[in-house]
């Protein structure tokens, strides 16, 4: 038995609050920790009391916790600081308890633009984004950032949806109609496993078809029906599941104060995505 991994009095505990929680982020996490010898454990929980769910990691000294749909704008009154890059996008993916202080990040951000620059997608390409919550603006964020200048978010609440659009200088539009655009990301819900639109994809297959690129932030399954898609008809693809590895290292050095190499956090993703 390795006695370096049993839980004692002194073990740190970090969590995850998700509407429908997966296995990806505990075993992401806890593979680390156990590569690296900390005495740190991760558990992933979801809750219909959010407020009471953000006191207990303040109460009972919970180091961090990641924060998934649909719950990255509610959270943001119940937590203490905000720091620039969830300020920025009015979204929170990561709480950071600093001795009961709960400090509040968003990781979603940088890892698609991370993701952006290593495809390779030329900023010269048109986009549509579908989606208006938490998710999309990081999305939304990132593209804008990067040097994306022709987009259009297309969401059916036309208050949020326009609303982001004109944050960022794109066009909103409530559904993607006749347009074609070189580069589709869907930062909503259709796609998720268990979820009510599971099966479905959020654009035509014509227009996948007719795009260069498509980017689904979904984690779960790796392949969505959007991605599959894509993947038959011979696009660029980016997957949530790289996003979820990506932003998951960067909450894990905001955790422990260790940063995992590359191949530390393919190994863990690798590990994670084996479990479904």
């Amino acid at each position: 038995m390795d006695h370096s991994r049993s839980i004692d009095k002194d073990t740190t505990l970090c969590m995850s609050l998700a509407a429908r929680p997966s296995n990806f982020g505990t075993r992401f996490h806890n593979y680390l920790y156990n590569e690296l010898g900390l005495n740190y454990l991760y558990k992933a929980f979801t809750t219909t009391d959010l407020a009471a769910a953000v006191g207990g990691i303040r109460a009972l000294g919970i180091r961090g916790c990641a924060i998934s749909m649909p719950y990255k704008e509610d959270v943001i009154e119940l937590v203490d600081v905000m720091h620039d890059s969830a300020v920025a996008i009015e979204s929170v993916n990561t709480i950071v308890n600093e001795s009961g202080t709960l400090h509040a990040y968003n990781t979603d951000y940088q890892a698609v633009a991370d993701l952006l620059t290593e495809h390779a997608l030329p900023t010269e390409y048109s986009f549509a984004i579908a989606g208006s919550g938490g998710m999309a603006k990081a999305v939304v964020a990132a593209l804008r950032d990067s040097g994306f200048t022709r987009g259009t978010v297309v969401a059916r609440n036309r208050e949020a949806g326009q609303a982001l659009a004109d944050k960022y200088g794109f066009d909103w539009a409530p559904e993607l109609a006749d347009a074609r655009p070189d580069l589709l990301l869907n930062a909503t819900p259709i796609g998720m496993e268990g979820g009510p639109e599971a099966g479905a994809i959020p654009f035509t297959a014509d227009a996948v078809a007719a795009a260069s690129a498509v980017f689904d932030v979904v984690a779960k399954p790796p392949h969505t029906p959007l991605v599959h898609t894509a993947g038959q008809a011979g696009k660029t693809v980016i997957t949530g599941a790289e996003v979820i590895a990506l932003q998951a290292a960067e909450q894990f050095a905001l955790y422990t104060g260790v940063r995992p190499t590359r191949e530390q956090i393919d190994r863990a993703s690798e590990y994670s995505r084996a479990a479904g």
